[in-house]
């Protein structure tokens, strides 16, 4: 059951990076040999039926810190309001790479106005990334203050339903993208978008139902 797992999150993985995030086609073989390589360790070093240990969290991240904060921006409801300070100083260092810091950092922004939708989303983002795209409680519960704190801002619906689909659960990211769809405004310049991306993704979804199960 486990291998069955591992292929399904391999498979869903590769399919959200390349279809949903519209990574370029040329880059598809290198993105399948990373997920690959990545397989080939735990293949050799895994042993699933081992008590787990606590281990160190690796510092790194494949998540661009850059594309992250763009794509956020892009969304937000009120183009050309200055920034906090404190999100600017911690998209600085997101662009870098250095999510955590930027966690860290960004908290502060929420604290001093926990209205703030959109620091609460750059937080929420910010731990997802940190976590390596893993979707953490803290991190479901920054994007839930986000949509509180401003229920028309299309960033945590979008956010949230990515990290969803990146995480395996197609279903789930697929709702929140499709009613996102269905109460975007007709003239919203992200609105094509949004639609592009989840015909993608209900082909990817209508193919997996096609595979036969795995033995």
């Amino acid at each position: 059951m486990t291998w069955v797992m591992v292929t399904m999150m391999i498979a869903a993985a590769f399919a959200v990076i390349a279809l949903v995030l519209k990574a370029p086609r040329k880059g598809w073989e290198a993105i399948g040999a990373a997920l690959m390589l990545g397989a080939a360790g735990f293949a050799w070093q895994a042993h699933p039926n081992q008590p787990a240990a606590p281990k160190a969290p690796e510092p790194t991240s494949q998540i661009s810190g850059a594309t992250l904060v763009e794509a956020r921006k892009q969304l937000d409801t009120r183009p050309g309001q200055p920034a906090n300070s404190w999100t600017v100083i911690a998209d600085g260092l997101a662009r870098n790479g250095q999510f955590g810091d930027a966690a860290g950092v960004v908290l502060a922004a929420v604290q001093k106005d926990p209205n703030n939708a959109d620091a609460w989303l750059a937080l929420a983002n910010d731990l997802v990334a940190h976590a390596d795209g893993v979707l953490t409680p803290a991190a479901q519960y920054a994007y839930g203050r986000a949509a509180a704190a401003d229920p028309r801002h299309p960033g945590p619906a979008f956010f949230m339903g990515l990290a969803l689909a990146t995480n395996g659960k197609l279903a789930e990211g697929r709702a929140m993208w499709a009613d996102l769809l269905a109460r975007a405004p007709a003239d919203a310049p992200w609105r094509a978008d949004l639609a592009a991306r989840l015909a993608r993704l209900d082909a990817f979804i209508a193919s997996q139902r096609q595979q036969p199960p795995a033995p």
